[in-house]
This record gives C-alpha cells, structure tokens and sequence, in this order.
C-alpha cells in the first residue's frame, strides 16, 4: 500500500459520468482525439486553439464543452488510474481544459441572453474537482439561464447566505468523491430548508443516482447535458420552508458513523502499527513510505465512514476494489489491503454494520484479486 497515490480519484477521476442521454455528433470522436494529443503534451495554446476552430467552423459551443473537453478529460483520469501520467500531469492537463472551457466562454458563438431563472452552481465542501460543475454551468448559460457559479469547495453556510441574497430559482450541487456525502447531505437539508430545491450529479452520488435520492435531493443527472435537458422540461418544486430529511437515516442512531469519524486518527494509528507486524515488509520503509502507508489507511477508514452513513456494504466495496486496481497498475501487489481490513475489523469488533462492511469488501477483494490474499501464484 504505501507506495501507491493516495486512494482517491485526482481532479481527472470523474469529469465526466456515463450519460444516459449524450448526444454525439458523428465527427466529434477526431476532434477530442486532436485536443486529446494537444492536453497530454501539455501544448495549451494548441489545445486552445484546436476548440475555437471548430467554433469557427460551426460546431456548437455545447458539443465542444462535453462531446470533446469532457471527453478529453474523462481519458486524463483514465491514463491516470492506468499510471500512464502523473499526479502533476494530471493537473496540468486539468488545468488546460479549464482554460479551454474558458476560451470556449468568451467565443462569439457562445454569448446569450438569459431568458430563463436563476441557478447556482457549486461544488460540496471539500470537493476540488471543480471542472464537472464549470461544465454544468456553461452549458446552463448556453440555454438561457442566468447562472451563479461558485466552483469548488464551497461551505455550506456561504452557500445558503447566498441563497438568500439571489433568490436563486434552484441549486446545483456536484459532487465527485463519495466521502463528500454526508457534508453534500447537510447542503441538500439547508438548500431545502430556505425553499430552494436541489438538483445533483457527479460520481459521488452512486451508480444511477441512487444516494442522491437516499440523501433527499429533489433532482439527479447523470451529466451536464441531462442536467440542462431535466431543468428546462419543468421546473423544480420549491420545498417547504421546514423541510427535513436527516430523519431519513435512522441506521444512524447507532452512532457507529459518529464514533468511526471522530476516532479516524486513532484508528489509522493504531492499525499502522498492528500491520507492521503483519506485515513484516512494511518494516523496512522509509519515513515517506509509512507516511504514505498511513495516508491509504486515512482514506480507507474515511470511506468506512461515509459507507456507515449511507449504510451501504457496496460504496465501500467499490472503493477498495478500485484501490486493489490502482495499485496494480502501478505494480504493487495489494496483499497488504485485506490485513488492514481484517485489523480494522478487530478493532471495531463491537460495530456489527462496520464489521459486516469489512468482511463483505475482504470477501470481494480476496475473490476478485488473488494477490490481494497473498497468493502470488
């Protein structure tokens, strides 16, 4: 474990989820090949220039933004999770679509009027994967709304006294990494709490949306462009003014979630320790291995965690299954995951759904990758 990246998707892990209603146009597969080749050799003005070409020449602004930047992003985080770029690769090249998402902005073809309401558009607190959401609301402009966009990491206290000094007409909030959910819960309940309904997107809310509706939201999308098409069919349903959804959770009176994130620390230190002795070779690291040892195990209780909150055995096997893949790819045997759940298991014996979660991932693990269980055969 310690010589993998951090178990969490960077900024390019997510940019686009799979579309139930994307449109493609027949010649847009060449186009994001040749943005494609632009980003990954970090050439910016090539890239920029490669996106206000096909403006020039007609393609609209829409299917520049998602059928090409947002194709070319997707595939940053597929080379990423391959280990074909770097962490810092990934952010240039994260950082080159934003600024070609901007060129896209100011082109002629893209100015429009707003004709229609007023929607914000934000990330969850303590979510940095900014560009899904940028998407969203350039597209939203395009088709007429007035469009507030906040970008990433947004408290939920500034979000809310912006609500109340726009009027917005609805919220939408976006999400990438799942362990943003009980934070992106408590955004959703105060939207709603002033009357304003809440539409989200973004992997962190689960294949087909399903945590978006377990968490009380009024609206998902799959993506940018289901989001625009869901916003302008009807418009959401103001709430009412005391609308609550927490008591939607009552798996969480066993304060098995509480107890999991207030005692994170305590738990990744004393599971480190543990699995030095289990792990014998991980003795022999070195001060950044270990720190990045306990990084991985950080991340792994923090999913715990948020799959306590959901009560949902999948969300966290999910995860340890795509780090058993990412290390892999960077050719590290994952034989030390499945000792570090059976240590995290021990010392939250006295937590049935947490100890049900462990064993179910251990089981999945130790079936879907041998090595994982030790055997190297």
């Amino acid at each position: 474990m310690s010589t993998s990246s951090p178990p969490r998707p960077p900024h390019a892990g997510h940019a686009k989820e799979p579309a139930e209603q994307v449109r493609h146009p027949g010649h847009a597969k060449e186009p994001a090949e040749q943005v494609w080749h632009a980003v990954s050799a970090m050439d910016e003005y090539a890239a920029t220039e490669l996106v206000l070409r096909m403006l020039d020449e007609g393609t609209a602004p829409e299917d520049v933004l998602l059928d090409v930047i947002a194709v070319v992003q997707s595939r940053v985080g597929e080379e990423w999770a391959a280990d074909r770029i770097s962490v810092a690769q990934e952010h240039a090249a994260t950082a080159i679509n934003d600024r070609a998402v901007t060129a896209v902005s100011m082109h002629p073809t893209a100015r429009t009027t707003a004709t229609r309401g007023r929607i914000t558009v934000a990330c969850v607190d303590g979510e940095w994967h900014a560009l899904p959401a940028r998407l969203l609301a350039e597209v939203l402009k395009l088709r007429g709304w007035h469009v507030d966009y906040l970008g990433a990491q947004v408290p939920t206290p500034h979000l809310i006294a912006h609500l109340h000094h726009t009027r917005a007409d609805a919220v939408a909030l976006s999400g990438s990494i799942a362990t943003r959910l009980p934070t992106a819960h408590a955004a959703i309940t105060a939207c709603q709490a002033v009357g304003v309904p809440v539409i989200v997107g973004g992997a962190a809310f689960g294949p087909r949306g399903r945590y978006a509706r377990l968490l009380g939201a009024d609206a998902w999308a799959p993506e940018a462009r289901a989001a625009a098409d869901h916003l302008a069919r009807s418009p959401l349903p103001r709430p009412q003014p005391d609308h609550q959804q927490f008591d939607d959770l009552p798996h969480l009176a066993d304060q098995e979630y509480t107890t999991v994130a207030r005692h994170s620390a305590t738990l990744v230190g004393t599971v480190l320790t543990a699995l030095q002795d289990t792990v014998p070779a991980l003795r022999a690291h070195n001060d950044a291995q270990r720190e990045r040892t306990a990084e991985d195990l950080a991340h792994i209780v923090e999913f715990l965690a948020t799959a306590l909150y959901l009560d949902d055995d999948e969300l966290f096997t999910r995860f340890i299954t795509w780090t058993a893949q990412i290390l892999a790819a960077r050719g590290v045997p994952p034989h030390s995951l499945p000792p570090a759940l059976d240590l995290l298991a021990r010392e939250l014996h006295d937590f049935p759904r947490a100890t049900r979660i462990l064993k179910a991932a251990t089981h999945t693990l130790t079936t879907a990758h041998p090595t994982a269980a030790g055997n190297t055969a």
